[in-house]
């Protein structure tokens, strides 16, 4: 092992960059487990209560700071990024129009999580054969990691004030982590190119950026719409606009995303018609109907309940229209009573002088 720890391995890493790039990974690197200065960040934002009803990022605590806490005998991280790049354009008119409904850009088509564990998992199999074996976890959003802490000191990018990982090319990407029990040198970090910008902070709907690099996720349209699952916070209501699942403006306005690249394998294209969808057309969906059209979807997760939750806060955010009140007056005897308070607080937008 000791000869791993020097030549061997830091020969070996352009191969496994080569072999990421193969597999559509767009960028690739080598991180330590040591995130000793980012887990007192980590405390403190827990200890401010800024991660709201996730219990489980309180309940991992600083396992989420210890990789080699989370798998014994991790030695290093591969850090791995996989591009979406979306339309913007497309994006922000979405957005400009009340009666349709955003979906945030990472969710308009298949859910990234699988085919990123499967492409880590190659990865890690290629890598285990080079070498003569080694252990190794694939994780993609599926384990309690500090992803962007972890891509930031492996050099993949630098945290923007949005708390997103940001490089030359944009925040639009996935990041997956290869837990490995090889000491791969750290590859040295980026300096941030942030400088005195702050479009993200002034862009944010609701606030939640309450200042470079502090998210209040209690405050965040992405939480609020997808994991939340109780009332949203009638004060934030009006905030969302036609948001009905995750929000992207802090990216859309951030310059770097100018630069953006096309991904070289494009698995992620809009397919299911959302980037485009009325909110009454998408209201209309009964549970058969969302569990089917969301099959494969990271937006099937979090039910037809708070899909309808959040439907009806941006229907009570649509300009007054007969046709949406009929609808929101069609579901008024839902079972289900956090439907049923948003279906009644829409309606009293809808309709204020009733």
């Amino acid at each position: 092992m000791e000869s791993r720890a020097t030549a061997d391995l830091e020969a070996i890493k352009p191969s496994v960059r080569s072999w990421a790039r193969e597999l559509g990974f767009s960028g690739l690197a080598f991180a330590p487990v040591d995130l000793a200065d980012a887990e007192q960040g980590l405390l403190d934002w827990l200890a401010a209560g800024y991660h709201g009803g996730m219990d489980y990022m309180a309940r991992h605590g600083v396992t989420r700071a210890r990789p080699a806490t989370l798998v014994p005998g991790t030695a290093s991280v591969l850090v791995a990024r996989l591009d979406y790049t979306p339309d913007a354009d497309a994006a922000r008119g979405n957005l400009a129009e009340p009666a349709r409904a955003y979906v945030s850009r990472y969710a308009l088509d298949r859910d990234y999580h699988k085919p990123m564990r499967a492409r880590l998992q190659r990865l890690g199999e290629r890598l285990a054969a080079a070498v003569g074996g080694c252990a190794f976890r694939a994780c993609a959003d599926s384990a309690p990691v500090m992803e962007v802490a972890l891509a930031s000191l492996a050099g993949l990018g630098w945290r923007g004030k949005h708390t997103l990982l940001l490089d030359r090319g944009g925040s639009w990407f996935f990041l997956g982590e290869l837990l490995v029990d090889l000491p791969f040198a750290p590859d040295p970090p980026v300096e941030s190119h942030c400088g005195t910008c702050r479009a993200c902070l002034d862009a944010c709907p609701t606030g939640a950026i309450l200042a470079p690099y502090r998210l209040d996720a209690r405050r965040c349209i992405s939480y609020l719409t997808i994991e939340h699952a109780g009332a949203i916070p009638e004060a934030l209501r009006p905030l969302i606009g036609n948001r009905i699942y995750g929000c992207d403006d802090c990216q859309l306005v951030c310059p770097w995303n100018r630069f953006a690249r096309t991904p070289a394998m494009p698995d992620f294209l809009p397919r299911r018609g959302l980037e485009r969808a009325t909110l009454l057309e998408l209201f209309a969906w009964d549970e058969t109907t969302f569990l089917s059209r969301m099959e494969g979807s990271p937006i099937r997760r979090i039910g037809h309940e708070r899909w309808l939750r959040n439907l009806a806060v941006a229907l009570g955010n649509a300009p007054p229209d007969p046709a949406i009140a009929a609808a929101l007056l069609a579901r008024a005897d839902h079972p289900s009573a956090l439907v049923r308070e948003h279906l009644q607080w829409a309606l009293s937008r809808q309709r204020p002088s009733s």
